[in-house]
């Protein structure tokens, strides 16, 4: 059970405080309180099924951000065996910010690769605050290409506010890296499946999510900025960001209508960090479903499809 609450939770979290009260009262005085708390009890799950089943786009984005939400090594720990971690990207170092190795997902051998974040200030800055560097995507392609030699399939879990754009990363081109990989993704002859957990942020989530399915969490967003980023740009302030966030149609449900992406995964009712192992468990399935579909297919349909895709964008909006 996460310690932080969001706004829209404080009616949720306020039951919950009355019905530990209210089991802490029966304990101390021996006094049966059996009926008054299962009362409180349905009360506080027809609360929460009501307040999740009517989410907006903003609390979905406070969802995704959330301090306790899985990362990716926490999925890849939950879900997958075998987790061999790859270094470096031959060129300038390793980045810690985009982690990737092999793993045994079910029954199949894949390369996974993704955005990790942390959890305390020394692990944030260690992984960037889950902002990738030129060679965190130079890595994950030199992954990529790994995984089409040895033909496993390619996972990638996204969860980015965006690619690092400090000085450093612009010296070593971190445009050129992210285009490079968009170019080498369209073509890579092994079947990708990428997923959105939390925030897919800009380029720097599309530097590694070009796919042939692209997964969304239910409470995860992907768009080219951030809702602050548009309210401040589109608004003057930062404060709109909940407007920002509605009008442009950032979460799974809304970018399913418009086949930007193929699937919205659903989650542990209040979120990911409600109940991790349920969440990677429906990840795990979802995945290898799609993995099912797609290593039925041959390379130049492979392909075909993932051309056709991206060729269509657009045309449902």
């Amino acid at each position: 059970m996460s310690s932080t609450v969001l706004e829209f939770e404080k009616p949720i979290a306020a039951l919950e405080e009355q019905l530990a009260s209210l089991k802490e009262k029966g304990n101390s005085q021996e006094l049966d309180f059996s009926e008054e708390i299962q009362n409180m009890e349905a009360k506080i799950r027809a609360m929460r099924t009501e307040v999740f089943a009517n989410l907006t786009s903003w609390q979905r984005v406070q969802i995704a951000r959330h301090p306790q939400r899985p990362f990716m090594l926490d999925y890849v720990e939950h879900m997958c065996d075998d987790f061999l971690e790859v270094h470096g990207d031959r060129h300038i170092g390793d980045d810690a910010s985009m982690p990737g190795g092999f793993v045994t997902l079910g029954n199949y051998r894949c390369v996974v690769i993704g955005h990790q974040k942390g959890r305390d200030t020394k692990e944030s800055i260690k992984r960037n605050f889950g902002s990738a560097h030129p060679e965190g995507y130079r890595k994950a392609l030199r992954l990529m290409k790994l995984a089409e030699k040895f033909n496993l399939p390619v996972i990638s879990l996204i969860d980015t506010p965006g690619a690092f754009p400090g000085i450093g990363a612009e010296e070593r081109n971190i445009a050129e890296a992210i285009a490079y990989n968009l170019g080498e993704m369209s073509q890579l002859k092994v079947p990708i499946v990428a997923v959105v957990l939390g925030e897919g942020g800009s380029g720097g989530a599309l530097g590694i999510g070009v796919a042939d399915k692209v997964l969304m969490f239910e409470n995860a967003y992907y768009s080219v900025i951030s809702p602050e980023g548009c309210a401040a740009i589109l608004w003057k302030h930062r404060k709109h960001a909940p407007e920002a966030a509605e009008a442009m149609k950032i979460t799974g449900k809304d970018l399913q209508k418009f086949e930007l992406i193929d699937k919205s995964i659903a989650e542990p009712l209040g979120g990911a960090h409600q109940d991790p192992k349920a969440a990677a468990q429906l990840l795990k399935q979802a995945i290898i479903s799609e993995l099912d579909e797609l290593s039925a297919l041959d390379t130049e349909t492979l392909l075909n499809n993932r051309y056709d895709k991206y060729r269509k964008f657009g045309a449902q909006i």
